[in-house]
């Protein structure tokens, strides 16, 4: 098959495999969010998700996974000269990383499947930029091809890291603050509409 081709089967499955992941640890969010419902709504909406999850990771996960690994290795097969580049040893690991991450995200799976849930809510937003991380730094370097660049990049995928947790944990905190106050809120207009109906019951 000539490497165009190739190459362009590999951008694909790179593109969904990386769409499931993103939108899998969303499903995780959501699933374990949904375990601080009431019944029946908690058993709805987690009966929902799992399967969504299921369908995802089968239908669209797996599969990009395998895709870009055959896709990926052919074209390195055809062209070995890739592999006497810096840039495409240092993108190689960035790919086994997010392999390992993808088991992860595949543990995880299995266990909330089973009604485990042992990750918050919070937990996995922080896990679910992960990705985005691994994303920016394969698509620099397979774009630069630069080993002049690859210190200066490396601590700016760095600093995006640490700006991505620190917006997830602002997120959280704005988050947790708003919860609150509607719950006070809540609290307060019960306690106005006990004692109005305590009031109308001694006819005051």
């Amino acid at each position: 098959m000539d490497f165009l081709y190739v190459k362009s089967l590999h951008i694909i499955f790179v593109v969904c495999w990386f769409a499931a992941l993103f939108y899998m640890v969303r499903l995780f969010i959501y699933t374990a969010e949904a375990q601080k419902k009431e019944e029946p709504e908690k058993s709805i909406l987690t009966k929902q998700f799992l399967i969504m999850q299921k369908k995802l990771w089968y239908i669209i996960g797996w599969p990009g996974l395998i895709g870009t690994f055959v896709f990926g290795w052919w074209m390195i097969w055809q062209n070995t000269s890739y592999l006497y580049l810096p840039w495409m040893w240092l993108k190689l690991i960035l790919v086994g990383a997010l392999f390992l991450y993808h088991l992860q995200c595949h543990f995880i799976f299995k266990k909330q499947s089973d009604g485990v849930f042992t990750w918050s809510s919070f937990k996995l937003r922080m896990f679910n930029e992960l990705a985005t991380v691994f994303l920016v730094g394969i698509v620099f370097l397979v774009t630069v091809k630069s080993t002049g660049s690859l210190v200066w990049g490396l601590l700016g995928l760095v600093v995006f890291a640490a700006l991505m947790m620190a917006f997830v944990t602002i997120y959280r905190n704005m988050r947790v603050k708003n919860e609150g106050e509607g719950t006070e809120g809540k609290k307060e207009t019960e306690g106005t509409e006990g004692t109005k109906g305590t009031e109308e019951k001694k006819g005051i």
